[in-house]
């Protein structure tokens, strides 16, 4: 490839060879999006993507601008259909979670096209994916490096995969649930109901089957690790993993929207938006609480039911985005609506997240702790309201409980259910009593770092001198 002109982070061009970098991604929305977010910005740096998935997954990726179109090729290869996947289902949006497993199987099936599409491409890296265990070893056999992109936190890898030596015959339970190997101190801790939820909703009660991923051999296999993190929130992890793994390990920054590449105008016009933001403009600063819980969570109806009547019960104004929610068949209890219309908005179709969070009238959030929506949310400094549900969601739950910028609702120790009163009592404590001043603070104090576009970009920059840098381990 030519060299062509690349975009420093002080905004003065520099020639230099461009990278070429082949993406795979898992098969979900909160994975392929923000792998394609990291590829638009690669390509505005004047570097070259081969971004590869199904055709069902790209085609509801957000568009590329069209001046990074000759930057990044999608590349769509047809998901293998298996047994028990049911028909034209390409991600984790398509299915329960129980069929996960068979999502994977299909998954493996694209180690061929795979293979002769980097044969041909020869990138200078491959980024791959937590579920792409198979990826490294075509990677090494065609001498091409290769880097997991892992989109969750440092400590989630401690987490998921303790070292041998800490899984003795009696390991159980309560040890996955607090890391006491590691040498430095930490209140991070997953709760048991948890770990024996997450097991539970991976198996398949037709075959039995369990979606398996050898995290170990992922995390262990690669040339590079990069994390979407950054270390103003994580750097003792970071060390550890770099030390646990004897690799670089590198942050790429929390790729906030401050430094995504949109087209301009975007959502602009768009008569959702003007319809929200005309409901937004008529209410006071920093009054609203935003509900979200991501593209994919699916909550029980006995969940939405007891959320639903804790935002009654904080008589707090609110905007809740409750499309997936509709999708699922979940019923609001009944007059929810009518008797919360003169301080609430049920939106029941796409909500521009990042417009509505960026409103002046939003005064804090309720989330389940997914990266992405979590990302968004710092970035503007709002103050969190978190009810998790998955192991990573969870975890990063504790750790902004930890640095006191959010408040998890508190739930059963037994089985994880909540309240409609503890809902609105953490509702409350968090937006407007004096008592919760403290973490609304904090919380912009976090936003200032997430949203700093010179310090994200830097982190980016960084990952691509790395890059550039790396020099592959002598084999003599």
């Amino acid at each position: 490839m030519d060299c062509v002109p690349v975009v420093s982070s002080n905004g003065k061009n520099k020639v230099e060879k461009p990278l070429h970098i082949a993406m795979l991604p898992w098969l979900a929305a909160g994975h392929v999006n923000p792998y394609s977010e990291l590829a638009k910005i690669l390509a505005q740096k004047g570097h070259f993507v081969t971004f590869i998935s199904t055709p069902k997954n790209i085609d509801r990726m957000p568009k590329i601008p069209q001046p990074l179109q000759p930057f990044i090729k999608l590349v769509r290869l047809p998901l293998p259909q298996t047994e028990h996947l049911p028909e034209g289902a390409e991600s984790t949006m398509d299915i329960p979670k129980s069929k996960i497993c068979h999502l994977k199987l299909a998954y493996e099936g694209l180690q061929d096209p795979v293979l002769e599409l980097l044969k041909t491409s020869r990138p200078d890296w491959v980024f791959y994916d937590f579920a792409t265990e198979w990826l490294p070893e075509i990677a090494k056999s065609l001498s091409i490096p290769c880097a997991h992109y892992n989109l969750t936190a440092a400590w989630n890898k401690v987490f998921y995969d303790p070292p041998k030596e800490a899984r003795t015959s009696s390991f159980n339970i309560q040890d996955m649930c607090n890391p006491k190997w590691l040498p430095f101190q930490t209140t991070l801790h997953l709760r048991p109901y948890e770990i024996i939820r997450a097991m539970r909703s991976r198996r398949d009660d037709d075959t039995g089957r369990c979606a398996s991923f050898d995290l170990a051999k992922v995390y262990s296999s690669c040339d590079m690790f990069l994390l979407r993190t950054s270390r103003e929130l994580e750097g003792e992890w970071l060390d550890y993993l770099s030390q646990r793994y004897d690799m670089p390990v590198i942050p790429v920054g929390l790729v906030p929207p401050s430094i995504q590449i949109k087209d301009v105008g975007e959502e602009d016009e768009n008569p959702d938006w003007l319809r929200i933001k005309e409901w937004l403009d008529s209410q006071e600063c920093s009054s609203v609480v935003y509900i979200a819980f991501g593209s994919e969570l699916k909550l029980s109806q006995e969940d939405v039911t007891e959320l639903a009547h804790g935002i009654e019960i904080s008589k707090l104004p609110f905007f809740w985005a409750f499309r997936n929610m509709k999708e699922d068949s979940l019923e609001l209890p009944e007059g929810f609506e009518e008797r919360t219309e003169d301080r609430g908005f049920v939106w029941k179709s796409w909500a521009p997240q990042s417009k509505i969070l960026g409103h002046a009238a939003i005064g804090g959030c309720v989330t389940h702790c997914g990266t992405n929506s979590l990302v968004e949310m710092l970035n503007f400094g709002h103050v969190l309201v978190t009810l998790p549900y998955l192991l990573d969601q969870a975890l990063f739950s504790r750790v902004l409980e930890e640095k006191k910028v959010a408040i998890e609702v508190a739930r059963s120790e037994e089985d994880g259910s909540f309240t409609r009163e503890s809902v609105a009592k953490t509702l409350r404590l968090a937006v407007v009593e004096e008592e919760g001043s403290s973490y609304r603070k904090n919380a912009k104090e976090m936003g200032k770092v997430f949203s700093c576009r010179d310090l994200q970009n830097q982190y980016i920059d960084d990952c691509i001198l790395a890059l550039q840098n790396y020099n592959a381990p002598s084999n003599t």
